[in-house]
Order: C-alpha cells, then structure tokens, then sequence
C-alpha cells in the first residue's frame, strides 16, 4: 500500500473515533444539566440513572481516539499532550473524577456525601466537551508550539532531545482566543442538546419529557447562536497550504475553499447540520415525536466527520503553529513509518468487530 493512503486512511479513522466521541458525550451534555434548579430530586436521579452506564462507552472512545492518535500520527501526540499538557491533564482529570463519582456516590459508607460527587459530575459535564471543543478547534486556529525535529539527532546533553518547545501558558492561552472558547462553548451546548434527546426517547416520565422539550427550546437558541459564529468565523479564517514537508502558504478563507474542494465533506457538513435541526425541531413540536437522538446524533458525527476532513486532507495542515508556521503538523510529515501503519491498518480490521460489540453492550444496557 502507498505511504500517502496509510496516512490519509489513518485520518480518516481518527475522524470517526472522533465524532463518535463527539455523539457520545451526550453523558456529559446530561451531566451539565444538573445545574438546573426546577429538577426535583426524584427526576434528577432518573436522569442520572439513563446515563449513568454509557459513560464506560465514552471514556473507552476517548482513550481508544488517543491511542490511535499516538500511534498513527505521533509527532502530534508528542508536540500536544507533552507541550498543552494543562489542558490534556484537566481533562483526563474530569474524566477520572467522572468515573469515581457514579461508582461511589450511591455507595454505603459515602463520606463526601451524594451532592459532592454530584458537583464532580457537573464539573466534568461542563468542562470536558468546553475544553475537548476547544482542542480540536487548534486545528483551524493553531497552538503556540515551535517543533525541532533536528534536537532528535543532536546531543541529548544540550537539547534534552526536545522535539517541541512551547509558551509559558502551555495550552491554556487558547482560552484567551474567542474562537477558540466559541467553539467550545458551541460543543457544550450540543452535548446538552443531545442529553435532551436522549432523555426524551428514553424516559417514559411526563414531567421530564416536558422539561426536556423546554429546555431543547432554551438550549438550541443559545447553540444556534454560538454555531453560526463558530461557522462564520471558521469559513473566513485564513489557514495554510503545503508548500513542501515544513513548508506552507498562507490561504485566505482556506477551509472555506476545502469545504467547496472536497464534495464529500460539503454534502456531509450540509446534511449533518440539517439532521441536527431537524431532530431539534421535530422534537419540540411533535410530543408524540421521541427519536430525535438518532436523527442529531447522525447528524452530528456528520459534521465532525466534515471538520476533520477539512483541517486535514486537501494539502492542509492539521496542527497549525502560529509561533512558527513551517512548525505546523501534517498528515504526512507527523505520521509514523510505513510499516508501522501498513501494520496497523491489518490491526484496523478488527474495528467492525469492536463496534459491533459496542453496540451489542448498548442493547443490552437498554433493555
């Protein structure tokens, strides 16, 4: 197999792991929900009980999509989580809390007490689709990182054998960047529209199918809101070309010009946002209607999947540098070696079969 369809096929895989990732945490759209105040205790349970199982399924895709990562494009993995490292371990911390809270907040013996772990919950609702939003909209907008390659044939000695140096805020200073916390807000706002979702085609209780439909209402004009921008400013930002392996160009409205370039991710992006609208909008009118998750969680993974193709393929680079440019990460010059990949795409095979079995533990947990 050619090197440059390993590189393209292992993107197109971390695309998938990505949006399913994405559709998934609706546990942690759910989660934030908690905040709200006109829930009664018995209700707030109910929600919590219809997600309190599917958490495993995105903290597995969530580490499975860091593992393929890692694998398949490592010098990413190394510039990234070793230089953002704040915003990684904030994250992965959220989630281990996360995980901690539904296993003892019902516990015998609780010492901290049910509300405190509660509080976990919505601490890592909010701030784990805020700050995962955030990351993956560094790969329109760029980090502050600067990558040596030539440090791994120098003296350790002198260089340490760093591949990448970073600013003194290490991956926290794209909080300061509006698009950025834009854009994760946008994708806080999803997750909650989709637990929304999720709620109403899963409990039979009059009260929180009510609820849930008032709060679609509320949530989607806020989404609405943030998406348009987060699109609008997506479209006209200016991003780069591949020149050569270290070497770019810079576009005007580049990722405009790959959505219009590459037909299969301008029909996905159009037909994702209309699926998620639709299910939206179904929802609210139509009470007997409750199969909306499907319809915006299809839709959803759509769009990811659109996203990731256009910060990727088309000669762009993935990972963009605005300290240093010709830094900028990309499909080809951050993959690991052919083998290595030919090898994994064997392994890769087995993928159906994992998925298969996801959604062979879905069924069961939802009868």
């Amino acid at each position: 197999m050619a090197y440059s369809f390993l590189q393209e096929y292992w993107w197109f895989l971390i695309s998938v792991l990505g949006a399913l990732l994405v559709f998934l945490m609706f546990v942690q759209g759910g989660q934030s929900l908690l905040l709200q105040k006109d829930i009664s205790e018995r209700n707030r349970e109910l929600l919590l009980d219809s997600i309190a199982h599917r958490w495993e399924l995105t903290f597995t895709t969530l580490v499975t999509f860091g593992g393929a990562f890692f694998a398949s494009f490592p010098l990413f993995y190394s510039t990234s989580f070793g230089g953002a490292y704040w915003v990684w371990m904030i994250i992965l911390f959220t989630f281990i809390v996360q995980a901690v809270s539904y296993k003892y907040r019902s516990a015998e013996g609780n010492r901290l007490g049910r509300e405190t772990y509660d509080k976990f919950l919505i601490a890592n609702g909010i701030i784990a689709p805020l700050l995962l939003g955030g990351a993956v909209s560094t790969f329109f907008y760029g980090s502050d990182f600067t990558v040596q390659m030539d440090n791994l044939t120098r003296d350790p000695v002198t260089t340490g054998n760093v591949i990448s140096t970073w600013g003194q805020y290490h991956g926290l200073e794209v909080l300061l960047n509006w698009r950025v916390v834009c854009f994760g807000l946008m994708v806080l706002f999803l997750t909650r529209i989709q637990a929304l979702m999720w709620f109403v085609n899963r409990i039979d209780n009059d009260d929180i199918q009510k609820w849930s439909r008032e709060q679609t209402v509320i949530n989607t004009a806020v989404f609405l809101v943030l998406f348009l921008v987060s699109v609008y400013a997506l479209l006209t930002a200016t991003g780069l070309k591949t020149v050569d392996v270290h070497q770019f160009q810079i576009i005007r409205y580049r990722y405009l010009l790959n959505l219009i370039q590459m037909p299969a991710a301008l029909v996905a992006f159009l037909a994702g946002t209309l699926l998620v609208l639709g299910g939206i909008i179904w929802t609210v009118l139509k009470t007997e209607f409750r199969n909306g998750i499907w319809l915006t969680g299809t839709g959803t993974v759509l769009v990811v999947l659109a996203l990731f193709w256009i910060a990727g393929y088309n000669s762009t680079p993935y990972y963009p540098s605005y300290t240093d440019i010709n830094s900028s990460l990309t499909i080809y010059n951050s993959s690991s070696s052919q083998f290595t990949l030919e090898t994994m795409s064997y392994v890769s095979l087995a993928i159906p079969f994992v998925f298969a079995y996801i959604a062979w533990v879905w069924y069961k947990l939802v009868k």
